[in-house]
Order: C-alpha cells, then structure tokens, then sequence
C-alpha cells in the first residue's frame, strides 16, 4: 500500500469512526398544538446525546442557550429536562400569529445572534431553514385552516459537485413535526408533499423530516368558530322571546 493510498484510508476510518460515535446525536421534535380558534403553543423538544455533548460541550450548551433566549424573546417558557436535554413552549392566539413565531424562532435575524453563530460553527448543520404560511377562511360555524410548510435540510447532506446526495446526516439528526388539532387534520398529498403518518391516539399527523432534501407539508383542519357559534345561539334566544311575547299578547287578547 503506498503513502496515498495509506492516508486515504486513515481518514476514511476516522470518519466512519466519528459518524458512529455520534449516530443519533440531535432528537429534535417539533409539535404544532391547536387548541382552539385564538389557543395554541409551538412545543419544540430537544435532546442530545451524551456523544455529541463529550464530543463538543461547548457548542452543544451555547446552541441550547440560543435557543432558549430565542424562545424568550417570543414569550416562550423554556423547561431544562436535564443538562442536555430541553422543551420549548411559545403560545400563539391564532393562525398569522402561528406563521410570524415560527418563522421567528426558526429563522433568527443573523445580525441579532451573530455572537452565537460565529462560535458555533461546529452545529451549523442543524440549521432548520423553514418558511411557515397560514390561510384561515371563516365559515360561520366552523374555520378552516390550511399550513403550508417548507423546511429546507438540504444543508443536513454532503453533496457530490454533480449535486447527488452521496452522504446524509440522518443517522445524525431525527427531526419530527407532528400537528394537532380538535377535530383531526388532513393532509394534502401533490406528489411532492412529504406524507405523514397518523397517530390514532393523539389523532394527530407526524412527519417525518427528510435530511438532505427540501420537505413540503401542506395539511388542512377545521377547528370550530366560537364567535359564529355564540352569535347563532344569541339569535335563538332573541327570536325565541319574540316568539313567546308574541305568543303571550295573542293569548292576553284573545
């Protein structure tokens, strides 16, 4: 074996060592929890193995340390689980404000955290570029929602120059979405939407995030309208009392 040939092989080795030790290193779980028409929270969970925390512990505390001020800075509750480990709760009271928080959180001003990222540059490929849009039509009775998602993790994979995914970091990164609603969600398959598993438990839709490649989620729910709702029932009872009075006056001259 030549000297070239001997090198190649070493860092080959040491790479594959290095992917091993830190396979599953990020679980990160993101949940859309609709309660009602102005009632929701964004949870973000995040835990990192003690791999990737032994292999850089600094940068591993500094990016949760980020996040958490990120997550405060939007009136979120951070909750610490354990050293390496956290949950992140913001509230939202409807579905713009749904959109302008997460954009918010996942895609931080560079100029307003520039401090952290420029030391952090070891975790830059857990950078989650999303872009969230909500359409709400109110129906009277019942308002009905539709989430376009796109989060692009194409900086999750190592390309080759003629653009093919020839390494992806998913056995180092498990990245989730799941969507909760009321009355359960549907999501709209175009061929190009990543489609969802459903959780009859929770009746709720989980995605399962593709590293190296731009995911597509667009999903619709409805969710009833406590304003049209409560004016419908206010109507019965005024045309109920107009039915009783008149009722009662014709009964009074009769």
């Amino acid at each position: 074996m030549n000297k070239k040939s001997f090198k190649f092989s070493w860092i080959f080795a040491l790479f594959i060592s290095v992917l091993t030790l830190l396979t599953g290193c990020v679980n990160y779980d993101v949940g859309i929890n609709i309660q009602g028409q102005h009632q929701g929270t964004i949870v973000q969970h995040i835990k990192l193995a003690e791999q990737l925390t032994n292999f850089s512990q600094d940068d591993a505390k500094q990016w949760l340390k980020s996040i958490e001020n990120r997550a405060k800075n939007l009136q979120g509750k951070i909750k610490r689980i354990a050293t390496n480990e956290i949950e992140v709760i913001i509230p939202f009271a409807n579905g713009q404000e749904l959109a302008q928080k997460f954009n918010q959180f996942f895609n931080p001003d560079q100029s307003e955290n520039q401090n952290q990222l420029t030391n952090n540059q070891e975790l830059e490929w857990l950078a989650l570029n999303s872009s969230l849009s909500v359409s709400q039509n109110n129906l009277i009775f019942v308002e009905r929602n539709k989430i376009n998602l796109t989060v692009d993790l194409t900086g999750l994979g190592v390309l080759s120059e003629e653009g093919n995914l020839i390494i992806s970091s998913g056995s180092l990164v498990n990245l989730g979405l799941e969507l909760n609603t009321p009355w359960g969600a549907k999501f709209m398959n175009n061929g190009e939407n990543l489609t969802p598993t459903f959780d009859e438990t929770n009746q709720s839709l989980f995605w399962q995030l593709q590293p190296g490649q731009i995911n597509n989620i667009e999903a619709i729910f409805w969710i009833p309208s406590y304003l049209g709702i409560g004016t419908f029932i206010i109507m019965i009872f005024v045309y109920l009392g107009y039915f009783i009075r008149a009722k009662f006056t014709v009964f009074g001259k009769s």
